[in-house]
């Protein structure tokens, strides 16, 4: 039964329930849902012990591990708000989820999404001036800047979001309330509408362009400004050294941001199987939370010698707390 909401003399139709349609006919499905409950038991074990690092490690309390701090928390709190609700839903086979349950979802799922694009261009940000101003990065990048960099996006990102859902509101629903995606998505979503729905198809064309494109231009044009001055470097062992410290970088770049962009182009030009959009999404937004801090943790010589720094401290703490509880217990 839907429910009638009546709003400066228009009469809003809110069915209290969606309906998530996840995978469609899909042999062997939750085994796949399974994978994903997996996929966030890393995530979650590898974003907290970057955190956890960040936090307990002195040398780490730095601008640039401001960003990664953030990229870390938006990483686990992104996977945890879309993996185990949607999991939980696909495994039970209950698949509805109230409107409000809904819009809610939808606000905190893409909100650390959009935070983790934002959080890589502001470390793309780091890359550049540490390159192309090296003398002047420690009075440019400090941690009261980044700190600031990192505020006005989170400002921006809850911004988008609380227009997306104030425009969603704004929808009559009196068809279908099957939403053709694995969680509360903001395209199969709007295009349910039987009213005017073209607010909320110009805000996703904003999404893509202020959360996708200008931060991947930007980052790009970073790395030209940084492939300039690698240039200028005379010595070879500094150019690779400089080279070694945008690794870690370039991989989340791309990790982030291909899957992404290769499903929104081949939406576009090409008819997609329902099924085969639900999975590369799904990859695309679960995946690289789970290697980001395995990738900054393998490739980030600072935050591998801090692991190393911390785990002897443990160990001569372990060490000297042994002795005196053999002394008590005598």
């Amino acid at each position: 039964m839907n429910s009638m909401v009546s709003l400066e003399n228009a009469t809003f139709i809110r069915p209290p329930t969606f309906y998530i349609s996840g995978l469609y006919n899909m042999p062997y499905a939750k085994y796949y849902y399974v994978f994903l409950c997996f996929v966030y038991a890393v995530t979650v074990l590898g974003n907290s012990f970057i955190m956890g690092t960040i936090y307990l490690t002195r040398t780490l309390h730095t601008a640039k591990y401001i960003a990664v701090f953030n990229l870390a928390l938006s990483d686990l709190c992104g996977s945890s708000a879309v993996i185990p609700k949607y999991a939980d839903m696909f495994l039970r086979e209950n698949q509805y989820i109230s409107y409000e349950d809904c819009l809610a979802s939808f606000y905190i799922v893409f909100l650390f999404i959009i935070m983790q694009s934002f959080t890589l261009l502001a470390l793309s940000f780091d890359r550049v001036i540490a390159i192309c101003f090296p003398l002047r990065y420690h009075a440019i990048v400090t941690k009261t800047t980044m700190t600031l960099i990192i505020g006005v996006m989170w400002i921006i990102s809850a911004t988008i979001m609380s227009v997306s859902v104030a425009l969603i509101t704004r929808l009559s629903f009196c068809r279908s309330t099957t939403v053709d995606s694995y969680l509360c998505d903001h395209g199969p979503i709007y295009r349910l509408a039987c009213n005017d729905n073209f607010p909320s198809y110009i805000m996703a064309k904003v999404y893509i362009a202020v959360v996708l494109c200008l931060p991947l231009i930007l980052i790009a044009f970073s790395y030209v400004c940084i492939g300039v001055a690698l240039l200028k470097i005379s010595h070879g062992a500094e150019r690779m050294k400089a080279v070694k410290t945008c690794t870690s970088h370039l991989i989340l770049v791309a990790m982030y941001y291909l899957p992404i962009l290769s499903i929104y182009i081949a939406a576009g030009t090409t008819y997609l199987h329902p099924n085969t959009r639900i999975i590369n999404s799904a990859l695309a937004q679960t995946v690289p939370p789970m290697l980001n801090p395995i990738i900054y943790t393998l490739k980030t010589e600072e935050v591998l010698q801090s692991i190393k720094v911390l785990y002897k401290q443990i160990k001569v703490n372990f060490v000297m707390e042994d002795p005196v509880k053999s002394d008590v217990k005598n």
